[in-house]
């Protein structure tokens, strides 16, 4: 689920490939003979779901991809494009389950194609990953263990990449990136869009709480560099057996790095409880299971913590207002941009209902259930 810096051109700069097109480009860019195409659902890049015949994946290779063309304005700083494709790549290599990456015929990783548009001829930036198997998150019932896995996987990505290196990794201080959580402030410019109402309100509320209790502390939270973008469609699981036998599921795959950016521990954990809360039948418990993962591997300090809750809900914010503004730009993918929008609106309006020492009070004793092995 790739998204943008919110400016009208980069929303408007989504890719339109056909599927003979896509088809086309696996040929020519990546020497690959298309058995089957179909289109997969994106935010504002365009990814297919790619089959080529066995013998073309080589002996005992791959024969499912993704194609991922990124969007015209991304698409202007490929640098961006080869930094995150590295990560990606180092950390397979480390053991967490992402996508590998296709070479060119050329031998890169990234290709640039162009395109004719009628009035113009666009760039686009092109990668071809292998296919990870499993189902979203947001396709399982997810339980507490489910939950602890998901707290823990954000934590351990985060570790992870503390050892990666490259030589433009600079580009990920993207100042101005409307999913970074330390730009909530930017949405300011966007909040019309939600017309006027108890949605408007709450979201300008949310806004003047991060500048006044979370901006003044961001130097004491511990910076790194965060996925930002682990949502219930961008973790994949697998179904498993249990100890006693019952139908569970573990994680096995993480998509989508294009969010990728300097940022702290606290924001992935932040953004991670959010996101899981969406489909929950218990969403107001859902971070403590996830906090407690998290704090297994990277344990939050206390200011860190303090600012956890108006964190969630910036990032409810974040998600909610720039899925309103998205629609206006794209009505015919509303039902993907929308997801959000189904219950998010609905839990954001509860945190606040209950409060944040009410909230933190259920995660945190949550949390320190784990330690004192009364879980689940």
């Amino acid at each position: 689920m790739s998204r943008g810096d919110a400016q009208p051109a980069r929303a408007l700069a989504k890719p339109a490939f056909s599927d003979p097109q896509a088809s086309a480009l696996v040929e020519s860019v990546f020497g690959l003979k298309v058995s089957q195409i179909r289109p997969l659902p994106s935010y504002d890049d365009q990814n297919f779901h790619v089959r080529v015949a066995g013998a073309e994946g080589g002996p005992g290779g791959p024969c499912e991809y993704v194609l991922k063309i990124s969007n015209a304005e991304a698409s202007r700083t490929p640098e961006l494009l080869q930094v995150q494709t590295h990560a990606l790549l180092f950390l397979r290599a480390a053991g967490l389950p992402t996508a590998s990456v296709c070479r060119s015929k050329g031998g890169g990783l990234t290709s640039l194609v162009s395109a004719d548009g009628g009035s113009r001829v666009t760039s686009y930036v092109v990668r071809l990953l292998t296919y990870l198997p499993g189902i979203p998150v947001a396709e399982v019932p997810v339980g507490p263990p489910l939950l602890y896995e998901i707290g823990r996987l954000a934590a351990n990505l985060d570790e992870t990449l503390e050892k990666f290196h490259h030589p433009k990794l600079s580009c990920l201080h993207r100042e101005n990136f409307i999913w970074n959580l330390r730009n909530v402030p930017l949405l300011e410019k966007h909040v019309d869009i939600l017309g006027q109402g108890q949605n408007r309100e709450l979201v300008v509320r949310v806004i003047q709480l991060f500048k006044d209790e979370v901006l003044t502390k961001l130097k004491h939270f511990r910076e790194c560099l965060n996925h930002g973008d682990l949502n219930d469609h961008n973790i994949l699981v697998e179904s498993s057996k249990s100890a006693c036998g019952d139908a569970a599921y573990q994680v096995s795959g993480i998509l989508d790095f294009d969010d990728m950016s300097y940022g702290y521990y606290v924001f992935e954990a932040a953004i991670t409880i959010m996101y899981m809360m969406i489909e929950s039948k218990s969403p107001m418990h859902v971070g403590g299971h996830v906090l407690a993962g998290f704090e297994s591997v990277i344990p939050l300090t206390p200011v860190e913590r303090g600012a956890l809750f108006l964190l969630v809900c910036s990032r409810f914010c974040q998600s909610l207002v720039m899925a309103a503004y998205s629609c206006q730009l794209h009505p015919e993918n509303e039902e993907y941009l929308m997801i959000t929008a189904k219950t998010g609106w609905k839990h954001l309006q509860q945190l606040f209902d209950l409060g944040q020492r009410a909230v933190e009070e259920i995660w945190f004793e949550t949390a320190r259930s784990y330690t004192s092995g009364l879980s689940m």
